[in-house]
């Protein structure tokens, strides 16, 4: 019995507005973050107070020092950059941000910093403990006090004016270094989120993808992806730790910065600094700074490092700034909002199993077949034989549409991550690689009715599959159902585009 084109379309059709149906019953609340309502504290924002953005003499000779420090269950290196010029000096320890990394990636700031007369500490982060999907940001504390310990020891060093430097997730860390440690002398925030690490990533990822004109569907993909995430430190609330701060804070913030809401950010840090009564904090935002504080990924904001320094060097006095908050104007469209936990079945373990269960289906069709071969079976004189060859072609397309919408879909979330670092040109990539990710669905959508229609029909004229072809066929059949399920689920099918 053979099915039209016209019939098979219709069933397709019908197939994908009920798959579009499940993936919208089955999909967690949309999130769509609000605007965020008009701040008094930043309507009126006076200019950085000249004195600090004063030039810095950097006239002193420095040395560089390389040294192993015992931390728990690991040895990081650390880099020392000292000023020569007697005497004893205020000092930093450099916190990283997210991501592997070592202290090389400080060595212009410290060069910068030691020529002014200050003396830095750079140490690679640690790998034992720390992962993409776990990180305790107590552990990374206790790295970076025992660096401040170093620093401390040294007879060039103030003791009294030795403090930490935290930039990104680094603003997670150094809080909670600086609530253990009372005697650390100050504490230096860039680019600090304050808000939980999810949020930060929701609010970073929502801005991106306006920037780049993405379809909503986008969004719906990535923040459902992101919502199974089962990652407990991404809820992580640094609130209590920067309640635990008493020492002198200074903020630094870009206003072209795409990775975290520095409105919120400041609303929360200084939120936490009065309730706890600490009212020692300066707030500084920088104009066209980025999240590393350069200029589009170039030099570094003029304004950014003589005014580290020249605060570092004038404590305590620019301890308590008679003007808190000031700098160029931060705009914050949208909220930095939680992204909505997905049920069960879009748990990521759920995800990977079915990720698993497809892959052995389609697996398991060629060997079995080869196995078989390789048995010496004759088909030869199974009823309509010839059905055989014409379903394993329509099969074999069908696993490899499957693998294919797979790498596009990891290859299209991996571009977005690229163009969060460079947007030229990057909205018709985008609208492209979104066109190839639902084209696939839906060629995979067609293939699964014509193969399906293609098995009914041969078993009516009276085609009788072996066993092993019945496991191949519920292998790559049932593999691909799993995969349009998910599909459904992720709003590859869903309306509008």
């Amino acid at each position: 019995m053979n099915v039209g084109r016209g019939t098979l379309g219709v069933i397709a059709g019908v197939l994908m507005v009920m798959l579009a149906a499940v993936g919208h019953l089955l999909s967690p609340p949309a999130f769509d973050p609000p605007p965020l309502p008009d701040s008094p504290l930043f309507r009126e924002i006076p200019p950085q107070p000249a004195a600090e953005v004063r030039p810095v003499a950097r006239t002193d000779r420095f040395r560089t020092e390389t040294i192993l420090v015992l931390a728990k269950n690991e040895t990081l290196k650390a880099t020392i950059r000292a000023p020569l010029s007697p005497g004893r000096h205020p000092a930093m320890v450099f916190v990283q941000g997210s991501g592997s990394g070592d202290g090389g990636e400080f060595t212009q700031q410290a060069e910068w910093l030691a020529r002014a007369g200050i003396v830095t500490l750079a140490y690679d982060k640690r790998t034992v403990g720390y992962s993409f999907r776990s990180r305790d940001f107590g552990l990374l504390a206790d790295d970076a006090l025992r660096m401040l310990r170093v620093l401390r020891e040294r007879p060039d060093v103030d003791p009294a004016r030795a403090g930490l430097w935290g930039v990104s997730e680094g603003g997670w860390v150094v809080p909670v270094a600086a609530a253990r440690d009372p005697q650390a002398a100050f504490a230096v925030l860039v680019s600090s989120p304050n808000v939980s690490p999810l949020r930060q990533v929701a609010w970073a990822l929502n801005e991106q993808l306006l920037r780049l004109h993405a379809p909503t569907g986008v969004r719906d993909l990535l923040t459902r992806v992101m919502g199974g995430v089962g990652f407990d430190f991404l809820r992580y609330d640094g609130v209590p730790a920067l309640r635990g701060i008493s020492q002198p804070v200074l903020a630094l913030y870009g206003t072209d910065d795409p990775s975290i809401p520095f409105v919120e950010s400041t609303e929360t840090l200084t939120g936490a600094l009065t309730r706890s009564g600490n009212t020692d904090y300066t707030i500084r935002f920088l104009a066209g700074a980025d999240h590393a504080m350069r200029i589009r990924g170039g030099p570094y904001a003029a304004d950014y490092l003589p005014t580290l320094a020249n605060w570092i060097k004038d404590l305590p006095r620019t301890a308590r700034s008679p003007v808190p908050i000031a700098g160029a104007t931060p705009v914050q469209r949208f909220e930095a909002s939680d992204v909505p936990a997905a049920p069960w079945w879009g748990d990521s373990t759920i995800l990977w199993l079915t990720l698993c269960l497809t892959a052995v289906g389609y697996v398991a069709a060629p060997v079995t077949e080869m196995v078989v071969r390789l048995r010496g079976r004759d088909l030869r004189l199974q009823a309509r034989v010839h059905l055989w060859p014409v379903l394993r072609r329509r099969l074999r397309r069908m696993a490899w549409t499957g693998l294919g919408e797979l790498a596009a879909v990891m290859a299209f979330i991996t571009l977005i991550v690229l163009f969060s670092v460079n947007q030229a040109g990057a909205w018709p990539a985008v609208q492209a690689g979104w066109l190839v990710v639902r084209l696939l669905a839906i060629v995979m959508l067609v293939q699964t009715v014509t193969a399906f229609a293609a098995v009914v029909g041969g078993l009516r004229d009276g085609w009788e599959p072996t066993l092993w072809q019945k496991s191949v066929l519920a292998g790559v059949l049932g593999g691909t159902a799993l995969l349009l399920l998910t599909a459904a689920y992720y709003g590859l099918f869903a309306f509008p585009w």
